[in-house]
């Protein structure tokens, strides 16, 4: 048995994105998405939960790029309020034990309560660029996860058997991407220990992720014909490559375009039916 969740993060981060979005849920495979509370778009982002009800949502908690949403997070912050913007900035604060916990946790509540309290229901949580991977910002995430009702997490763990050697020989420069994702490798033995003693819920494994910035058609189709027996999550970044996002501080602007037409194709359809994949949604997990 395959079963896969397609869930598109940034939801929020611009109109683009956000219309992507309902497209790739309204047009395509996209079962979920992940809301940012401190996001540009927000409201627009809400509405449109609302509006498409097929379309599960989560929320992506954002530690690291933006703005704090809680008064109260300090340690995570600079004096302006805003986060650290470099993923290696981040993880030696952590390391340095520079970020307190209970920062973390207040501030990951705070965001899933503002979605809840614009009436959305939140079907599990991941986090912008897997912060939740490492140990000590994984336990205070769940605990505010758990305060809020949330009982899902994203594994954010790509197994390397995701990845077959037809795939890496098409796009050589795949090889060290490959690399570096497998080094967080050595943080999924304590998820799957943190995620079971909090009773939490979540996949077999995320893939997409090493695809990141290069899921195209053939990229996409490619991880589906490879997808091993298992419950697991495709994450993607579909958007619209306008001035917004081009003045959002991501690296992903044109690949998002790509994505988008990559989840909307007939090729992909028939690619998931081959393969005998399910889609589904956190809420399947947790039912």
């Amino acid at each position: 048995m395959r079963r896969l969740i397609i869930n598109a993060d940034d939801f929020g981060l611009t109109l683009g994105v956000n219309q992507a979005i309902i497209e790739g849920s309204n047009r395509g495979v996209l079962t979920s998405a992940t809301i940012m509370a401190n996001s540009r778009a927000f409201d627009d982002a809400i509405t449109l939960a609302k509006s498409t009800p097929q379309l599960r949502t989560g929320c992506h908690v954002v530690l690291i790029d933006g703005e704090a949403v809680s008064l109260d997070a300090a340690s995570l912050t600079d004096v302006s309020g805003r986060f650290r913007t470099k993923l290696k900035d981040f993880a030696r604060a952590v390391f340095e034990k520079k970020m307190s916990g209970d920062d973390i946790e207040r501030e990951a509540g705070a965001q899933m309560c503002r979605i809840l309290s614009h009436g959305v229901t939140l079907t599990h949580i991941d986090s912008h660029k897997h912060t939740h991977m490492f140990p000590q910002v994984l336990r205070p995430v769940l605990r505010a996860a758990k305060a809020c009702g949330v009982r899902a997490v994203r594994n954010p763990f790509e197994p390397l058997r995701t990845w077959t050697v037809g795939l890496l020989a098409a796009r050589p420069g795949l090889w060290l991407r490959c690399a570096g994702v497998a080094t967080f490798q050595m943080f999924a033995h304590e998820f799957r220990k943190a995620v079971r003693e909090e009773g939490m819920q979540t996949t077999d494994g995320t893939v997409g992720i090493a695809a990141t910035g290069k899921l195209d058609r053939p990229m996409l189709i490619a991880i589906i014909s490879a997808l091993p027996e298992g419950t697991w999550e495709l994450v993607c970044h579909p958007g619209y490559a306008d001035a917004d996002l081009k003045n959002a501080g991501t690296r992903l602007i044109a690949s998002r375009e790509l994505e988008l037409e990559a989840l909307t194709a007939d090729e992909t359809r028939a690619a998931l039916k081959k393969r005998g994949v399910e889609l589904i949604s956190y809420a399947d997990l947790t039912a």
